[in-house]
Parts: C-alpha cells; structure tokens; sequence
C-alpha cells in the first residue's frame, strides 16, 4: 500500500471518528430544547457558514462551478445529508434506537452495490468478507441483541433502510464530484443545498422555536465545525484515494467513538457484547486494507 494511500484510509478513519461525536453537541443542542430537524438544520448552517470563511480566505475560486454540475450538491446535500437524516430522525420514533442504528449502517453494503455499477469497482471476497464482519460488528456495537424487533413496524423498517441508503450516496456522489471539484468545493455546496432544503421543512423560524443564546451559539459552533466541517473535509478528502465501498466500510468506525464518548464522558455502561462489536468493526477496516504481496526475490536467497 502506498503512502499516499495509507494517507488516505487515515483522513477517512479521522472523518468518521469526527462525526462519532455528534452525539456530543446534538444532547446539548436537545436539552436546550430544539428538534432533531432543528438541529440538523443549525447543522447545515454553521457548517455553511465555516466552509464559506475557509473558502474566502483560502481560495475564493473554489466557490466556482459548472452549473450543469450541480447535480453532484443536490446528490451529497439533498439526497444524502437531508435525506439519511429525516429518515433517520423518523426510523428513532417508530423504533428502537438500537434499531435504528443497524438500518443506518446498512449503507455499506448499498456503496458496495452501487459502486460495481457506476465506479465498475470488483466484488471481491475480501469486501463481502468486511462487510459481514462489519454488519456483526455495528449489530454488536448497537446493543442490538437487548432489542425487541416486534418493536419495528413497517415505516420504521422503510426509513430505517432509507436512512442506510441516504447514508451511501455521499461516497457515491462524493466520490463523483471529487473527479472535478476540490473537498471545500464540495462541502461547501453539499451543505448549501441541504440548508435550502432543511429551513423550510424544519420550523426553526417557528415563534415556538426556543431562544437562541449563547450556549445554543456555543454548541452549534461546535457541531458545525467538529462533526461537520473537518469530519466531511477529512472524508472526502480520502475518498479521492481510496474506493468508495472500502471508505464506507472503514466509515462504520463512527459508532465504535460514539460509543467510546458516551463511556467517557457520559459514564454510559459498555457491555462485553459491545467491546466485541468494536474489536469486529476495527478488524473490517483492517481487512479491507489492501497490503502489497512481498516481491519474490532471487531463489537462492
């Protein structure tokens, strides 16, 4: 494997720890007493307004597209970023969040399929192999087996299975854009589209909408920023190096921080069934690696 690629698989593991602290701003932005799609929205805005700072004082050029190319934003902001979170957000009130969490991370194996078709990428024993040990893994991480499945009804099941399928066509559309954009280009856009879509469905501009003071400023900061801002620049970055399907695979370490930061910081209880889960979800990402075969030297040494 070669550094540049090596580099790569890093900036994906940094992005998709950065976004396994979400949790993190979203409780405090919660208790403070906005909604999930209030907080998503205030998301996308901040995040907005970060990317735009960076762009301005980085490059302004980068703010340049093709208009014929929007299609790529409205994929990674709309369909994806808007999208994954709204059906997200209603899979959690028909069911379980440990259920909810398993049909998210079913978005690897939706980049895996896709991408044989649009990136012509080889299914490969190797990959199918990741796969099944990453789905166990985040089924483990969950607490999945304290669940009760009789819980999920149908509209649960298809948003829960939309949010996985939201969740993928980021590295898919990312991964397209990459081919003609830079990362900030990218983020910067993607979250454009996404506040647009966000303001008018989220009732943020309700007169029932909670006051915004200095700790909501603090924490939405923070959440565009952190989770948001370097964890989709990190992201997106590696994708320019490493393969779609393989960077969603190593993506599912995400749920292996949030449960670290809700042990750490939250004093959340972490069972033996969970640390198996993130042994698993760390053994994929190593799985996937691909490690160059050792030259064959001369026979006689």
């Amino acid at each position: 494997m070669s550094y540049q690629t090596k580099i790569a698989f890093l900036f994906v593991a940094i992005g998709a720890s950065l976004w396994g602290i979400i949790g993190y701003f979203v409780k405090e932005l919660a208790s403070i007493g906005y909604s999930p799609l209030q907080i998503v929205f205030l998301r996308a805005i901040s995040a907005f307004i970060f990317f735009f700072i960076w762009i301005m004082i980085y490059r302004p050029a980068l703010l340049k597209i093709k208009v014929r190319d929007s299609w790529y934003f409205f994929g990674t902001g709309v369909l994806s970023v808007s999208f994954f979170n709204w059906c997200y957000f209603t899979t959690i009130q028909h069911s379980s969040l440990a259920i909810a969490a398993i049909l998210l991370y079913t978005a690897p194996v939706f980049v895996l399929l896709i991408s044989i078709f649009v990136f012509k990428e080889k299914l490969t024993w190797q990959k199918l192999t990741a796969l099944f040990i990453t789905f166990l893994g985040c089924m483990f991480v969950s607490g999945i087996f304290s669940g009760n499945f009789s819980e999920l009804s149908w509209t649960g099941l298809i948003t829960g299975l939309g949010a996985g399928f939201g969740y993928s066509l980021y590295s898919i559309f990312g991964k397209l854009a990459s081919k003609k954009y830079e990362t900030l280009t990218i983020s910067f856009y993607t979250f454009l589209f996404a506040m647009i879509v966000l303001f008018p469905i989220s009732g943020i501009y309700s007169s029932e909408t909670v006051a915004f003071d200095a700790h909501a400023l603090a924490y939405t900061a923070g959440l565009g920023l952190f989770p948001t801002v370097l964890a989709y620049w990190f992201y997106t970055q590696g994708l320019k190096q490493v393969e779609a399907s393989k960077a969603s695979i190593v993506s599912t370490v995400e749920p292996v921080v949030a449960t670290v930061m809700g042990l750490l910081l939250f004093k959340e209880s972490v069972s033996f069934i969970q640390i198996t889960g993130i042994l698993l979800v760390l053994g994929a990402v190593l799985l996937i690696q691909e490690r160059k075969k050792k030259t064959v030297m001369d026979a006689s040494l």
